[in-house]
């Protein structure tokens, strides 16, 4: 008989690539997932894996047994559904995971819903950059988590992972604003026309320095590419998370920017020059494949939709 949890290794190893990426990232250490892989081969009765320098690569077996051990572990996440299901009331720890922005303007409003109306459950909010959920997902570190996706930027297809449409917002193009504009920016608006040709909108700070993310987010990934798509490579000056912090470098007259809507509320004073830009960013609801019925997922992701502010038009996320 196949162990699960042997099964669970095996799929990490077909995401990650080396035993110590799985032992690192399921908290073992290397010798003890070797060992439980190779105890899983000899409950297969053939070779599952081939070694090649420090790299393990899955034999054809082994790449077909992935494939049933993420149907196995959907199904327990439903059977796990089903059974929250029938017992009496929410109760125990719900380990959420989020991205800035969403954590200080969505987060706190929806954990408020959701303790009124199920004050047996736990909520435990870690920051999580959406690039990681994924594996957090995976090995259980969390059970739900939002993350977004940005135009130029398209989140892959996760197996084992299945996600549902909360909100999209706009992207803006901040600059510091001339002295005769110096004034207030206009609110925000919600999904409304854009301006003229966005190309046009970024090569006119072509030469500008930038202010962006950290190497290795989706936010870095989406500025540049944008600003490749409009045929210049930015001039990095600046690598900021904090959208708050960017806006106040934008203000200084350090660069421009691109931040999205919920990063502009509260924090573009009237120094920095707000232009809408076509480009979106979508937010989603995150979680294991098959957890989606678990009344604890589904309980947090109503208590989300019911703290998306409505100028996000949360009924537009999925179009």
């Amino acid at each position: 008989m196949l162990d699960v949890r042997r099964l669970r290794l095996l799929r990490e190893l077909a995401r990650r690539g080396t035993i110590a990426a799985v032992a690192e990232a399921l908290s073992f250490s290397p010798s003890a997932v070797s060992q439980q892989l190779g105890v899983l081969e000899r409950e297969a009765g053939l070779a599952l894996l081939e070694r090649t320098g420090r790299r393990v690569r899955l034999t054809p077996a082994g790449q077909n047994l992935v494939r049933y051990a993420e149907a196995v572990l959907e199904l327990l996440e439903q059977a796990d559904a089903d059974l929250a299901e029938a017992r009496s009331g929410l109760a125990g720890a719900l380990r959420i995971g989020s991205f800035p922005t969403a954590t200080r303007a969505i987060v706190p409003a929806a954990l408020v819903a959701l303790g009124r109306r199920h004050p047996g459950l736990e909520p435990m909010v870690s920051e999580t950059d959406p690039a990681a959920v994924a594996h957090a997902l995976r090995a259980g570190d969390l059970d739900v988590a939002l993350i977004h996706e940005y135009d130029f930027v398209p989140t892959p297809e996760e197996p084992g992972l299945a996600t549902e449409p909360l909100y999209r917002e706009a992207m803006y193009l901040a600059a510091p604003a001339a002295p005769a504009e110096a004034e207030p920016p206009a609110p925000v608006p919600g999904a409304g026309a854009a301006g003229p040709d966005q190309g046009a909108m970024l090569r006119r700070h072509a030469d500008a320095p930038w202010i962006m993310a950290t190497h290795g987010t989706l936010c870095h990934a989406m500025t540049v590419r944008a600003c490749q798509a409009a045929g210049f490579a930015p001039r990095i000056r600046h690598r900021v998370d904090d959208f708050a912090t960017v806006l106040a470098l934008v203000g200084a007259g350090q660069g421009v920017a691109v931040v999205p809507q919920l990063g502009i509320a509260g924090h573009a004073g009237p120094a920095v020059g707000l232009t809408r830009l076509l480009m979106e960013r979508r937010t989603k609801l995150a979680f294991r494949s098959g957890a989606g019925a678990h009344p604890a997922v589904a309980a947090f992701g109503a208590a989300l939709r019911s703290a998306v502010p409505p100028e996000l038009d949360p009924r537009r996320a999925g179009a």
